[in-house]
């Protein structure tokens, strides 16, 4: 991160104190509808429009839903080695340097985590790939520009369902009552009618 009179700030350093408030605030929850998880960390946190956060928000609220729904064992420790793995390569302008939002190897680091993945392990690993390319996919088709806010609500309303497909876990991720408060804040454009989340101010009288 370069600020125009040429100020750096490391990636350790970028949104430390955010990192750890998202962590924090999603291991305190009791929440079991990840969208709705996701949305509480959204607004209860002062994230930029767009930004790596979002990666951390995505691993914290689908680990946390989860842990929460009791059906396997998620310790906090698994939450914690979720995002910190989707923060060693959720980095800046990660979309921009690999072609592809930071928040798939964020899904991809939970699953990753919960299932067990490692090289040697075949199964466990093709489900890791199989579940990040069918997330990446998921918010390809809301790309143009892109916006971080709606592939967060994208990404984690399929990670609930893939949780249900190879965890056999049932979280809740209800997208219809979310109304996105941000549109005037996208430095690209948003994308307004094209994105379901997005609700015209009505006229002032």
């Amino acid at each position: 991160m370069v600020c125009p009179k040429g100020h750096f700030i490391c990636d350790r350093c970028h949104g430390e104190e955010l990192f750890d408030r998202i962590r924090q605030l999603a291991l305190a929850s009791p929440e079991k509808d990840v969208v709705a998880l996701g949305e509480m960390l959204v607004s209860e946190l002062d994230l930029p429009m767009l930004g790596c956060e979002h990666a951390w928000v995505a691993a914290a609220a689908l680990m946390v839903a989860i842990r929460n729904e009791a059906t396997l064992a998620v310790t906090d420790d698994k939450v914690n080695e979720a995002m910190v793995r989707t923060r060693r390569q959720a980095i800046a302008a990660f979309c921009g340097l690999t072609g592809v939002c930071g928040i798939s190897p964020a899904i991809g680091a939970c699953f990753s985590v919960l299932l067990g993945a490692s090289c040697p392990r075949n199964r466990e690993t093709a489900v890791t790939m199989r579940i990040t390319a069918r997330v990446t996919d998921a918010m390809s088709s809301n790309a143009g520009p892109s916006c971080c806010k709606n592939f967060l609500r994208v990404a984690l309303k399929e990670a609930a369902a893939l949780a249900h497909e190879y965890l056999y876990v049932e979280i809740p991720a209800d997208i219809s009552r979310v109304i996105c408060r941000d549109s005037h804040r996208h430095p690209h454009g948003c994308r307004r009618e094209k994105c379901a989340f997005f609700r015209s101010e009505p006229d002032s009288p």
